[in-house]
């Protein structure tokens, strides 16, 4: 298969909600194909994907939607410590970035992280 036929994931830039799924794609090092989904219209492979919401992210894994619960393996690293700074900057996201019509740059995950 190709380098990104087994992993997509619908989202938009600079949409929270599309970000936390491309940092854990990115921490673990999985290659994935950002499609992005501007939501008026809607796609119909994001309708089709995920009918009931209709809503990004949407992970799709060989073609089929994934269901957030339960991913492995976990994101978080086993160490204490590096666990703690990786719920701080998901709350720094979630808390303190202005995502509307300007993107902050956020700081480079320190290189601890990298699994």
């Amino acid at each position: 298969m190709g380098k990104y036929e087994d992993v997509k994931l619908l989202g938009d830039w600079p949409s929270p909600f599309s970000m936390k799924p491309r940092i854990a794609l990115n921490l673990k090092k999985v290659d994935y194909e950002l499609i992005v989904e501007k939501m008026n219209p809607k796609s119909e492979l994001l309708l089709k994907s995920n009918p009931v919401h209709k809503k990004i992210p949407v992970l799709l894994h060989r073609g089929k939607p994934v269901c957030e619960h339960g991913l492995p393996p976990p994101i978080l690293p086993a160490d204490p410590y590096d666990r703690a700074i990786a719920r701080f900057w998901a709350a720094y996201i979630d808390d303190k970035v202005t995502w509307g019509h300007h993107w902050l740059e956020l700081p480079s995950i320190p290189p601890s992280f990298a699994m």
